[in-house]
């Protein structure tokens, strides 16, 4: 039987063009238009397109995301459906990618792809970026692997994948670990994988979970609004192994007391946070007093992962060991 490939677009920059009125990019291009660029992919597979919207990248939310998740599953499940490519924006595509990693439990393949040209732009890279998707979820070495973003020829792990550069193609890179493999001459070959593979089963997810960064100096007052207005999770980005400015540790205690999980991750690009220093604010005194180690997850992956757990428990003690089963418990 011949491969079959659902390929879901929602919009973002793969499927817009310059409006000469306003001289902006907006979303214009049909699904048809832009799956007729995709030259002789009817050799490989056959394709099936669904239209989920035409949405900038910065209008997706957590809610799209998670509907996004039930109608990838929903096609995932088919018997004739071979793999499943969606095409997002590529402001908010990690987050996406990494809601779907972490709510289908699936063998069959799942790609995110975009672009980072559009189609008035000299060497808009849509086409070959879907191309290279499309032979992803066609392949039986990416079976298993979890959902996969296929950006620039390269094939990166959901997980994994930030958007490092505001305009490069190859702006989607794994920093921590680097590529799963790469996509050469219509072939996906891997170089490494994954071992070990997150997943929350739920139908729900909790959008009222804040992103905080730190910087030098800064005080309790951002994590005291978020108290004040109902939040009901806090990802802090800290700084380096750890860490806040005395000013937060405060404002950490009160959340904490209150039932408000805090979950730690670094600024930093790469490297996980671990409680090594015992002054007022550093890593040791924040685990003390309850707060959740991340990990190496950078803060808006952090934050999915809190809102997706919040759904089905706001027990601190549940959520922390979600967060840092095989990680930080081996230790501790």
């Amino acid at each position: 039987m011949k491969n079959k490939v659902a390929v879901i677009f929602t919009g973002g920059t793969i499927s817009m063009k310059v409006d000469p009125r306003l001289n902006a990019a907006i979303p214009a291009l049909s699904s048809e238009e832009i799956m007729g660029m995709v030259t002789n992919i009817e050799r490989f597979t056959e394709i099936e397109t669904i239209n989920y919207g035409e949405y900038p990248g910065p209008h997706i939310t957590p809610q799209m995301m998670l509907e996004l998740s039930k109608l990838v599953k929903k096609n995932i499940e088919r018997d004739d459906i071979t793999g499943v490519v969606v095409t997002h924006g590529t402001d908010t595509l990690e987050e996406t990618a990494y809601l779907l990693d972490l709510t289908i439990k699936s063998k069959k393949p799942i790609v995110v792809v975009g672009a980072m040209r559009n189609f008035s732009e000299l060497g808009y890279d849509g086409p070959s970026n879907l191309s290279a998707a499309i032979c992803t979820a066609i392949s039986k070495e990416a079976v298993d692997k979890g959902v996969l973003v296929v950006m620039n020829n390269e094939v990166n792990a959901a997980s994994h994948v930030t958007k490092t550069n505001t305009l490069s193609l190859d702006t989607f890179k794994s920093p921590e670990f680097g590529p799963l493999g790469i996509v050469d001459n219509d072939e996906v070959i891997f170089y490494r994988d994954i071992v070990n593979h997150h997943h929350i089963e739920t139908e729900n997810i909790e959008s009222k979970v804040a992103l905080i960064k730190c910087a030098a100096g800064m005080d309790s007052d951002l994590i005291d609004y978020c108290i004040d207005s109902g939040y009901k999770g806090i990802v802090i980005e800290a700084l380096g192994r750890g860490n806040v400015p005395i000013g937060m540790f405060e404002g950490i205690k009160r959340s904490l007391y209150k039932n408000i999980p805090v979950v730690i991750v670094s600024r930093c690009p790469t490297g996980r946070v671990l409680d090594t220093y015992g002054y007022p604010g550093g890593g040791k005194n924040l685990r003390n007093i309850g707060a959740i180690f991340g990990d190496n997850l950078p803060g808006q992956k952090a934050r999915i992962k809190l809102m997706l757990i919040l759904s089905i428990t706001n027990d601190i003690d549940t959520i922390r060991k979600i967060f840092e089963k095989d990680i930080y418990d081996k230790k501790h």
